[in-house]
C-alpha cells in the first residue's frame, strides 16, 4: 500500500483570472496600518505579510480609481490564527466617490483551534466604480482587536 500524508490545504489566490493592478489604477486610503504590514501587502500579488491594522477597532480600506473601472470579481482572504473573535465586514461601491451602494455586509467566526481562514469570491456586474469600500469590525463583541486582510483582488 502506497500512503502520502500531504497536511492541510492551503488556499492562495485564484490563477485562473487576470486580477487588475490596482498600483496602477487607484490610489489607497486607509485610516491604520502597521509599519510592517502596510496595505500594498494585500492589494499587490506577491507580498507575503498581508494588512494588519495599527489600531484596533473599525477600519475602512478605500481604493479610489484614476478611471471608472468595470468590476466582476472581488476575491478577499482573511486570517486570524491568534484570537477568537466576531468579524464583520462590509463592501460599498460608489459611481461618484461619495454616495456608496452595499454589496455585502457579512460576519465570520474566527477560532485559533478551528476556523482561521476566511475566504470570499464574489461575482459581481459593477460598471463606472470610481471607488470601492471594505470596512472590518475585527470583534463585534467589542474586544480590542485589529483588524486585518491577507488578499484584496479585484477583476
Amino acid at each position: 500500500m502506497r500512503k502520502k500524508v500531504t497536511g492541510p490545504t492551503r488556499q492562495t489566490v485564484p490563477l485562473d483570472q487576470t486580477w487588475l493592478k490596482l498600483e496602477d489604477l487607484a490610489q489607497v486610503e486607509v485610516t491604520s496600518e502597521e509599519p510592517d504590514h502596510p496595505i500594498e501587502s494585500a492589494l499587490i500579488p506577491g507580498a507575503a505579510s498581508g494588512w494588519r491594522a495599527a489600531l484596533s477597532g473599525e477600519q475602512v480600506i478605500r481604493l479610489v480609481f484614476e478611471e471608472p473601472q468595470r468590476i466582476s470579481r472581488i476575491w478577499l482572504r482573511f486570517i486570524e490564527n491568534e484570537v477568537e473573535r466576531t468579524q464583520q465586514f462590509a463592501l460599498r461601491w460608489s459611481s461618484d466617490g461619495s454616495s456608496f451602494q452595499e454589496i455585502v455586509r457579512q460576519e465570520w467566526n474566527f477560532s485559533p483551534t478551528g476556523s482561521t481562514h476566511q475566504i470570499e469570491d464574489f461575482r459581481v456586474s459593477l460598471s463606472g466604480v470610481a471607488s470601492l469600500e471594505l470596512s472590518i469590525i475585527p470583534d463585534k463583541g467589542g474586544r480590542e482587536a485589529r483588524a486585518s486582510l491577507a488578499d484584496f483582488r479585484l477583476a
